[in-house]
């Protein structure tokens, strides 16, 4: 049974059986002291490299936390379109969808061009493009999402649970590139107060905040300026007669500033960003002295003419707007040697911050450790040479320079002053500045717009006209399909897990596939049975055939003119395809353990339409 591949068992089959060598390793509450990878952090790309690394036990992950428990109450909500698709791969964007807020609309409001003191409705659009996910956008507590993720650690084999009220003292990196990362760390818990303790790791990655001790411990700083412009943020219970308090709704006003409302779970609460004063060149956001009651009062300015009465406030903040990057994301120098490899990381807030309006901190930040979760699991599995590790920096730290322009524009637009359309020379921008940029980047903010470019793990766009809608380098784009053995709708993209094996999609051409000349079965033919086959070089004996590379074919008839058993054999769950041990053994003598990636040239002259999808889904 596929549901079941191991056999039936009773109880949640999201629950993995634990493995004796996990339970062992922490029997009597130890903690180890010699792990592969060391994860300083429990934040949302803390726990998403984590919820990643826990599924295998031949990985020993340990990742500690300053804090003396779990999240109660986080400040970052917003999950992207793209994260969403990435929570699939870890089986609970269900359970996100079930609870969160979904953002459907963007309202925009602009002064009323006969009564200045007050706003008006300039319009409203869709909040994500149409077609661009399967996923909407959604607003849910980062702690819950923090909920999420332990879970999938707990359900895993390794049962993997962080070790919280442990801090970071600092670390040193080994000349010898065979020997350990040593680690200091200094326990909080009651009852070993200050207690010292060492932990020797092949990786560390610093997941630990925009004060990053892990980064400190490199070198490295958070390079940027600020805005000088300081903003206040509130999760408020309260009455209002503003008509769009349960749409994202953005709102400038022609003389004290600008707010943008965030709709919560829930169904009541809010969150408001409120624009506040600008700062002296020299002044931070502290010497403000900003109150909860003078944020409301800033609050109801901008309303105007609308009511506003505060009932309760869950939470609240000031901050200074600035962005800000490190110029690498691992302890490689420039000056590194060719063939050396990281064995330090940073992600997430550690090596990228900015403003938290447009939504994409906590999005990044997990998809920085989805990057590096599965490169680190290659690694360590014999997949792949230590050289891949040299990927994440190049890969994620582009994309956080993408981001950081994009506020940067943003934080401007939104925080300048209004034309007066009454006086032509007067300075500042247009209302419909905000909607313009915003409509433009909607792909940008769902998270889709992201692409990597040519490199060890990306190939060139020297054969993308073949499949001219999965653009080479970007996310692998669902679609729905139906499964032929049992007739189900689905998405094609639900199929893949967070498991890290590469997917190989083959997009068949009308042709019957059952025809002896048929390309797809001229492919099937090619990775079952020849010599440069990569499921043939890179998959274990004793392993399942899918078990590195996992094949998907997709047709176009529909399926009640399709015969299964008339599939080219190597796509179905016959006898000798799971396991490669049944084929003939001169196929496994030509594997190279330890090959970065593989490669399909002679799968062109074979087939059609292949389509290569890293582990992060994205398409090579």
């Amino acid at each position: 049974m596929q549901f079941h591949l191991d056999g039936f068992r009773l109880g949640d089959p999201d629950i993995s059986e634990p493995d004796p060598r996990c339970a062992a390793a922490r029997a009597g509450g130890a903690r180890p002291s010699e792990v592969d990878v060391l994860i300083v952090g429990c934040g949302p790309a803390g726990l998403t490299l984590a919820a990643q690394l826990a599924s295998w036990p031949e990985i020993a992950t340990r990742i500690v936390e300053q804090k003396p428990g779990p999240l109660q109450l986080g400040q970052a909500d917003g999950i992207a379109c793209r994260t969403m698709e990435m929570f699939e791969a870890f089986g609970f964007a269900g359970h996100v969808m079930r609870e969160a807020y979904w953002v459907n609309e963007f309202a925009f409001w602009e002064p009323d061009e006969t009564r200045r003191d007050t706003i008006v409705r300039s319009n409203r659009i869709r909040d994500t493009e149409d077609g661009i996910s399967e996923f909407p956008h959604v607003i849910l507590n980062q702690a819950r999402v923090h909920d999420h993720y332990l879970a999938v650690m707990r359900n895993a084999p390794t049962r993997l649970e962080p070790d919280y009220a442990c801090r970071l003292i600092d670390l040193a990196i080994p000349a010898d590139p065979d020997a350990k990362v040593a680690v200091r760390l200094e326990r909080l818990d009651p009852g070993h107060e200050g207690e010292p303790e060492t932990v020797r790791a092949r990786y560390v990655v610093g997941c630990d905040g925009a004060r990053s001790a892990v980064r400190r411990a490199l070198g490295l700083t958070l390079e940027g300026d600020s805005a000088n412009q300081a903003w206040g943020v509130m999760d408020v219970l309260a009455v209002t007669d503003f008509p769009d308090v349960r749409l994202k709704a953005a709102i400038q006003s022609a003389h004290d500033g600008s707010a943008l409302i965030i709709p919560r779970e829930g169904g009541y609460l809010f969150r408001i960003y409120i624009e506040l004063d600008r700062l002296a060149a020299s002044e931070r956001v502290a010497n403000l002295n900003v109150t909860p009651e003078r944020l409301i009062a800033a609050a109801r300015r901008i309303l105007h003419p609308y009511s506003l009465d505060v009932k309760e406030i869950a939470w609240w903040s000031v901050y200074e707007i600035g962005q800000r990057l490190c110029a690498r994301f691992d302890d490689l120098a420039p000056e590194a040697e060719a063939g050396a490899v990281p064995r330090v990381f940073i992600a997430g807030d550690a090596c990228h911050t900015h403003s938290p309006k447009a939504g994409q901190g906590m999005n990044v930040s997990m998809q920085d450790a989805f990057n590096l979760g599965w490169k680190l699991s290659a690694v360590l599995r014999g997949q792949a040479t230590p050289a891949l590790l040299r990927t994440y920096s190049e890969e994620r730290q582009a994309v956080a320079k993408e981001l950081i322009d994009f506020d940067r524009k943003l934080a401007a637009i939104f925080s300048a002053p209004l034309k007066d359309p009454a006086d032509p020379a007067s300075e500042g921008v247009d209302p419909t500045e905000l909607q313009g940029y915003l409509a433009r980047q909607l792909r940008f903010t769902a998270g889709t717009e992201t692409q990597y470019q040519p490199a060890l793990l990306t190939g060139a766009a020297a054969w993308q006209q073949l499949a001219t809608g999965l653009t080479v380098g970007r996310r692998f784009h669902s679609a729905p399909v139906v499964r032929l053995a049992d007739v189900r709708e689905l998405q094609l993209g639900h199929v893949a897990r967070a498991d890290g094996r590469w997917r190989l999609y083959a997009f068949a051409a009308a042709e019957d596939p059952a025809a002896p000349g048929a390309r797809i079965r001229a492919l099937c033919d090619f990775l079952a049975g020849a010599p440069r086959s990569p499921m043939r070089r890179f998959t274990p004996a004793d392993a399942d055939i899918d078990a590195v590379i996992d094949l998907r074919a997709i047709f176009q008839q529909c399926h009640r003119d399709l015969d299964l058993d008339a599939m080219p054999p190597f796509l179905l769950p016959a006898k000798g395809r799971y396991r490669l041990r049944d084929y003939e053994k001169v196929f496994c003598a030509n594997r190279r353990p330890g090959q970065d990636i593989f490669d399909l040239r002679g799968v062109d002259r074979a087939a059609g339409c292949v389509v290569v999808v890293r582990p992060d889904q994205y398409v090579a």
